[in-house]
């Protein structure tokens, strides 16, 4: 009965607009159109704001895996691990998609500079820098990611201009992340300048990398880009893990070293970068460049959930001002507050 009334009613409403002139029939659709274009703006901004958050999730847990996977493994020979490993399980799923790796051309010089600046560069310079800079301090540095991927596009990509709300969400947010870390920073910063210049360089190497990709690697995809990167990635890390580190003389690491490994190379690298290029599809660089600012989030909730640290009052506050600034650089509040539901109530 219920069914009966309901497809009385919606015939009934298409019949009234059918029976109307052409004109009168424009002016309706043009209205629901109007009226409905204020939603889907807003929800296509909340679609890029949940991807940000699943991405912050899975390169977030790749501080934990590495806590505890380079208490047994060199740094660079798990940096390399970790590329391998995500390489190979991409892979394994880009052939059972029946997807194939780019044919060889000029998209592989792209791939290469990629994989360099947001994989084997950024991976080795962190686990350098960490013998010579705080980790507070650290996190401050790779905070500036979004301002200088904000900076660089404004003259890089025609259509992510600097405007004031970029600007002011990018600023609130660098503000929490000084608010999660002051207290590492008020006990006083051990660093020399090497170590801040490799971390700065970390920085402008994500941001670099972020607007080269969706210049360059848009339009591939979502699994072809990142399998290539990481074996790329492989090919840049393994010479320096079997020169520097020396891995087959090491003794073999004990199971929750090697779970730490596969869990950083599935979840934090794998699952991370088809999440990262689905961003990179709809999103611009400044937006994705955020995620800079949840990642110390998810690491401070995983530390105390799994290693049992505490959370001070500072990591709360800091959690509150980051989590806004990520939401006016995307432009959330801007559409609940303008084009939202606010005014239409």
């Amino acid at each position: 009965m219920i069914k009966m009334n309901f497809s009385y009613r919606t015939n009934r409403f298409n019949s009234a607009i059918i029976n109307r002139p052409k004109s009168q029939q424009a002016d309706v659709v043009f209205t629901v159109a109007l009226t409905l274009a204020p939603l889907l703006a807003y929800l296509k901004q909340v679609e890029k704001f949940l991807w940000l958050i699943i991405l912050a999730c899975l390169w977030g847990s790749s501080y934990l895996f590495a806590k505890i996977g380079v208490t047994e493994i060199p740094p660079i020979t798990f940096a390399m691990g970790r590329t391998a490993l995500g390489a190979s399980v991409l892979f394994l799923v880009l052939r059972f998609r029946g997807q194939r790796l780019p044919q060889w051309g000029g998209i592989w010089k792209h791939l290469a500079l990629v994989a360099l600046l947001h994989n084997a560069g950024p991976y080795i310079l962190v686990a350098w820098a960490a013998q010579y800079i705080d980790s507070g301090f650290s996190a401050i540095i790779i905070g500036t990611t979004p301002l200088c991927t904000i900076l660089l596009a404004h003259f890089l990509v025609a259509d992510d201009r600097l405007t004031p709300t970029k600007l002011a969400g990018t600023m609130v947010g660098l503000g929490g992340l000084v608010v999660l870390v002051a207290p590492t920073l008020l006990t006083g910063v051990q660093a020399t300048g090497a170590g801040v210049l490799a971390m700065l360089t970390v920085a402008v190497c994500y941001a670099i990398a972020i607007i080269y990709s969706r210049r360059h690697l848009r339009g591939l995809p979502a699994l072809t880009a990142p399998t290539a990167q990481l074996m790329l990635a492989t090919f840049y890390t393994l010479p320096l893990s079997l020169l520097i580190d020396q891995p087959l003389s090491l003794p073999m690491p004990s199971g929750l070293a090697i779970s730490a490994w596969v869990g950083i190379s599935v979840l934090g690298t794998a699952l991370a970068f088809m999440v990262f290029y689905r961003l990179v599809e709809i999103a611009t660089p400044t937006h994705i460049s955020m995620v800079n600012y949840l990642i110390p989030i998810v690491g401070a909730t995983l530390g105390v959930v799994v290693l049992g640290e505490q959370l001070s009052w500072n990591i709360y506050l800091g959690f509150a001002v980051i989590l806004t600034g990520v939401l006016i650089a995307n432009g959330i509040f801007t559409h609940y507050t303008r084009r939202g539901f606010v005014h239409s109530r």
